[in-house]
């Protein structure tokens, strides 16, 4: 099989980063003045997160360049791995964000404010607009890529904010009630750390070469074992190269009786591929007695 390192690079989504970043920025500026003159902590609460969320996209983007880089004699996996370490930089950005919003949510129950109702519910309005729009842009490739869902992440967490402030407001134009501002603030914060959890978790997870939580490393070896004339699979590591796409390498020890290594080759590689979606196979054939003299574990 072909080991072209761009060959399964992500499509581009340049232009749905273009867009995103373009209307966050803009509402960025709305939201601030307007969560300014109202005094609402929602609006200026929210006004950060975007702002926060446009480094956000910017870093995926950038990741999703280099991403597409070729290697080189220096970088011989190119810089791939940049956006595992962009859905990790978006997942963390994203939980201290909350965190601070919690955090100063906590405080404003102590001291209470009035707010315009009315402009906190069309500001936030429109902030839902533009984070639905720019969410949808990256729902295609939320599924398949990490650095695209940071991305889908971030956009569908500031829908959420944006309607929990409209929430807010209507509800302080019904009853007056000047709580309702922090209280909807930290309900809100709560949801997004839990639904960014796993997404901090699984980014952390892959910057440290570990097996991608959809593969199993036992049905992969079994897989493995059950081509014929393989009698031993050992040093089996699976790895993710960059948010898409999987990279394996074994040793497989077979039998005398073999006589087509590129047979055995093809089989394996073509399982791998349509069982696990692993795309860079490097497998090292050896005998039997090769295996025994230099021990399993060090060859």
């Amino acid at each position: 099989m072909s080991h072209d390192h761009l060959s399964h690079v992500p499509n581009s989504f340049g232009r749905a980063f273009a867009i995103g970043i373009a209307l966050n920025v803009g509402f960025v500026l709305i939201e601030a003045f307007y969560g300014w003159r109202t005094g609402s902590l929602a609006l200026l609460a929210d006004a950060g997160h975007n702002l926060s969320d446009v480094g956000g996209l910017l870093l995926a983007w950038a990741a999703m360049a280099a991403a597409r880089l070729r290697p080189d004699d220096r970088h011989t996996y190119g810089w791939r791995r940049g956006s595992i370490l962009a859905s990790f930089t978006n997942a963390l950005i994203l939980l201290v964000a909350m965190g601070s919003l919690a955090w100063e949510a906590l405080h404003r129950f102590q001291i209470p404010s009035a707010t315009d109702g009315v402009t906190i519910m069309v500001i936030a309005g429109i902030g839902v607009l533009v984070n639905g729009v720019t969410a949808a842009l990256f729902a295609a490739g939320s599924k398949n890529d990490l650095n695209i869902r940071g991305a889908f992440l971030h956009m569908a967490a500031d829908a959420l904010v944006s309607l929990g402030v409209v929430l807010a407001g209507a509800l302080y134009l019904w009853q007056g009630w000047q709580w309702i501002d922090p209280a909807v603030s930290l309900v809100i914060a709560a949801v997004i750390i839990i639904g960014t959890w796993s997404l901090f978790r699984q980014s952390l997870h892959l910057l440290f070469d570990g097996v991608p939580e959809h593969v199993d490393l036992v049905a992969v070896r079994n897989v493995l074992l059950s081509i014929p004339n393989v009698s031993l699979v050992h040093d089996l590591h699976i790895w993710a190269m960059d948010t898409s796409e999987l990279a394996l390498t074994a040793h497989l020890v077979v039998s005398d009786e073999m006589q087509d290594a590129d047979q055995l080759l093809s089989v394996a590689t073509g399982k791998l591929y349509s069982l696990f979606a692993i795309h860079h196979v490097t497998l090292q054939i050896e005998s039997q007695r090769y295996a025994e003299q230099c021990g399993v574990s060090s060859c």
